[in-house]
């Protein structure tokens, strides 16, 4: 049974909130108890000051260890609390957007290709875009994952396993907000993906060679061994801290060469945590789709087991390490702390030894769990759409060449109270549709809403219909045209590049489904109609699929030509007392009613 989306977050959001409150609530006792702590051990301090020594030590060890308890436990439920700070802005965010207020999310521009088949024509990129409306990604390589399945079909395989995986992930909502939130709370850009992989195909300068493998057993047992004997008067002051000196000044002088090596990671700690989380809740999730199983197992143990407690050589945990190795290197930073390790422990040197084994154990792994994880973003914004839109549809994929049939279809982009929904088919190749009509009777929509539809149906997405079945078809549109002064090209020269595209394309025998709309717009009337008839009668000639929208009704007349590959169809206007009232409903046939003297009436030309 399908899930209310509207009442699904509306009770999430209150749930959401009723636990942030508790928690929130919770971490002010524990702060009071903090202090209490604080409170009672200098108390017992005070009253037990004349006591054994031993008898202050241990009230001091056990008011320390409660107080670190206490702040570890304050910090767990701090995490959680910003987590569900995150998650409740996100089930906000899916209340505006499903009130068509997403023009503030990222819209993506940077992912759009200067030149592209359909990218421009179709608004997949920029304010008000399909990838603004539709991407849940945090991360830039989830971007560029979903942009990706946007501008270029999947194969049929691939298709039916995201949608697979899209229906999964859609009847898990709530997981689907927790993994999008940990994303938000550090997104990882490319450039902590690239610092990582850099640094993990980068020789090992230290890790395993024997030299510094018997130093940093060798260094503290010296160095601890000369502070036991000095401190049992074995050794003299002068001596040890001699050679203690000595030490230091070794210890110091090999860390120089180590400190490069941390450097390089240091900026990548902020994503760590991130990458840690998604990974981890990807882990432990009970995913049905054999798609999202194989993208677990890549993050798993070789057992590839999903229990929650089995799970100690999985990404998440091996991220978590990676950032513990990290984090002790950061003790530099505290020079009390950081100097008696390094000249005793050779402090430097152990974490470098345990980073460079961490490499050596995970290298050829870490670009997958990436990989993994940015694929799971976009199914995850496939996902969201799809629980959005419950009465949206999956495609069905039909071997059939050039076949499209769709029913009750509409654009996802329009607001679903002011879309109004069609009817279309078309079987076999050649097909040719040519759509009359007057001004703004909805020929351009009409186009977009079949490109739109079909490029989230080869993306493996949910589409705005109630059925459709279309065989593995890539969109070539030519609608939006421009001209470039940088490249100076005029508006015709730069639609000949976009038809020639599409000339290429079906002289080469490629499944394509091309929308032209209003074709050869730069040129006069005379070379327009020659050089648009001649362009279909080249498709029907090499058994193209298309749909040509048009006022030109010459055009019309081809049908009489190639009645088994051409048909005609059209929008109409009504118009009373010179007003025009439209449906939006496409017909078969010839548009009989035009609009444009109407329109030049009310703006001032005078027409006889």
């Amino acid at each position: 049974m399908l899930q209310d989306p509207n009442s699904f977050y509306s009770s999430f959001y209150q749930q959401l909130n009723t636990e942030k409150q508790a928690l929130s609530q919770k971490r002010n006792r524990i702060a009071v108890a903090r202090e209490l702590t604080i409170g009672l051990a200098a108390f017992l301090l005070y009253q037990f000051r004349s006591e054994s020594m031993l008898m202050l030590v241990l009230v001091f060890c056990v008011a320390l260890a409660v107080f670190l308890f206490l702040v570890k436990f304050s910090l767990q439920l701090t995490d959680r609390i910003n987590l569900l700070s995150e998650m409740i802005r996100l089930t906000d965010e899916e209340n505006r957007i499903a009130q068509h207020q997403f023009f503030h999310r990222f819209q993506g521009d940077e992912l759009a290709p200067s030149k592209h088949p359909y990218a421009g024509d179709l608004d997949l990129f920029g304010k008000a875009s399909l990838f603004q409306f539709l991407h849940r990604t945090t991360s830039e390589a989830g971007h560029q994952q979903l942009a990706q399945w946007l501008l270029e079909p999947a194969s049929t395989a691939t298709i039916l396993a995201r949608q697979e995986a899209t229906k999964n992930l859609a009847s898990l909502p709530a997981w689907s907000l927790q993994f999008e939130a940990y994303g938000h709370q550090q997104p990882i850009p490319n450039a902590t993906r690239n610092q990582v992989l850099n640094w993990s195909a980068t020789p090992s300068g230290y890790f395993p060679k024997a030299a510094w493998k018997l130093l940093r057993f060798a260094w503290p047992t010296l160095a601890i061994g000369l502070l036991v004997l000095h401190l049992l008067d074995q050794l003299p002051s002068a001596s040890f801290y001699g050679l203690i000196l000595l030490l230091m000044a070794i210890a110091f002088y090999i860390s120089k060469s180590i400190v490069p090596i941390y450097r390089k990671l240091d900026a990548v700690l902020p994503s760590l945590t991130s990458l840690s989380n998604s990974l981890y809740w990807m882990e432990t999730a009970k995913f049905e789709s054999d798609h999202l199983k194989t993208l677990q197992s890549t993050i798993l143990d070789f057992s590839g087991t999903i229990s929650p407690a089995v799970h100690t050589h999985s990404a998440s945990r091996a991220i978590k390490s990676l950032h513990q190795i990290l984090d002790r290197f950061d003790y530099r930073h505290n020079p009390l702390v950081y100097i008696p390790l390094n000249t005793f422990l050779l402090w430097d040197l152990q974490q470098v030894w345990t980073l460079e084994k961490w490499k050596r154990d995970h290298q050829s792994a870490l670009n997958a769990w990436f990989q993994s994880i940015a694929e799971l973003e976009a199914l995850n914004s496939l996902g969201r759409f799809s629980f959005n839109h419950p009465g949206y549809t999956f495609p069905v994929l039909s071997e059939i060449q050039g076949y499209w049939s769709a029913t009750a279809l509409g654009h996802p982009l329009i607001p679903a109270g002011k879309c109004v929904t069609n009817e279309f088919s078309t079987s076999g190749r050649p097909a040719i549709a040519l759509i009359t009509g007057s001004n703004m009777a909805g020929k351009s929509t009409f186009l977009r809403s079949i490109g739109i539809n079909q490029v989230l149906a080869m993306a493996g997405a949910p589409v705005f219909a109630s059925h459709l079945t279309t065989s593995n078809m890539r969109i070539m549109s030519s609608m939006r045209i421009a001209d470039n002064l940088e490249e100076n090209t005029s508006t015709f020269f730069a639609e000949l590049s976009k038809l020639k595209a599409i000339i290429d394309a079906v002289n080469a025998g490629e499944p394509v489904f091309l929308l032209l709309d209003e074709i050869l717009r730069g040129t006069n009337s005379q070379d327009r109609q020659t050089g648009s008839k001649a362009l279909i009668r080249q498709l029907v000639k090499q058994n193209a699929t298309a749909l040509l929208a048009t006022h030109d009704l010459t055009l019309t007349e081809l049908e009489q030509e190639y009645p088994n590959a051409l048909s005609n169809y059209h929008f109409d206007v009504s118009v009373e007392k010179e007003e025009l009232f439209f449906d939006y409903k496409l017909k078969t046939g010839i548009c009989t009613s035009m609009n444009a003297s109407i329109l030049m009436k009310k703006i001032g030309i005078e027409i006889t």
